[in-house]
């Protein structure tokens, strides 16, 4: 993990708010994190009322979001209340990593890490670094969750039927995943075994009918600015 250091922060529980379309990912990852409260409070975002305050991290979780044009990325970098951005994916494409560098977050942390090293991170951030994590190789989920895990779809797995879900045919998924097309077509044949269906529109159906609909509405609360 390499990270540039400035100068130290305060010593109370940061906050940091989850950003993910889906709430079983923010869910997940929020009670990880929430065992490390008395470190690491987790800022809880009513999506039906406006956002006043303020928070000292934004975690964007990428599972199923728009990482590959960046547009989500920068709305968090621009919004003051954002006081610092991390990107949290297993996806460490050069070129993402690169691009996420140029728009100013200030983490960029591989989901292989542990609990322990997570929260870690987030205080040196906190603290005033700028920590990107090494490329991590394909380990365990480390407690995370998504949807359809309980069916037996990988992440990845269900990362794709999120995308077919919202309409992306093969070659979008291939651009936003930076997988082959080749490798988007194995995983979709893997995931519809999984999920029982022989059809693109019955995956669609089945998505939605299982959590595969993202909500846009927590990403939206930061979209607007002050």
């Amino acid at each position: 993990m390499t990270s540039t250091t400035s100068t130290p922060t305060s010593t109370r529980p940061i906050t940091v708010a989850l950003v993910d379309d889906y709430d079983v990912v923010v869910l997940g990852l929020a009670k990880i994190i929430d065992r490390y409260r008395d470190r690491v409070i987790v800022a809880e975002i009513d999506t039906n009322e406006p956002l006043d305050d303020a928070v000292d991290i934004v975690l964007y979780d990428c599972f199923a979001q728009p990482e590959a044009d960046h547009e989500h990325i920068g709305i968090l970098v621009d919004n003051p209340r954002a006081r610092r951005v991390v990107v949290y994916t297993w996806n460490f494409h050069p070129e993402l990593v690169e691009t996420a560098r140029q728009q100013g977050v200030h983490g960029y942390l591989s989901k292989a890490l542990p609990a322990r090293d997570l929260i870690a991170a987030l205080e040196a951030v906190h603290a005033g670094e700028i920590v990107f994590s090494d490329p991590p190789g394909r380990v365990g989920s480390n407690g995370l969750d998504w949807p359809g895990r309980g069916e037996g779809l990988s992440e990845r797995e269900a990362e794709i039927l999120a995308f077919i879900t919202q309409g992306l045919s093969n070659a979008d998924v291939s651009a936003r995943t930076y997988l082959s097309p080749n490798t988007v077509k194995s995983y979709i044949r893997t995931l519809y075994r999984k999920i029982g269906v022989s059809s693109r529109t019955q995956a669609v159906l089945w998505g939605i009918d299982h959590g595969f609909a993202p909500d846009h509405h927590r990403i939206d609360h930061w979209r607007g600015g002050p």
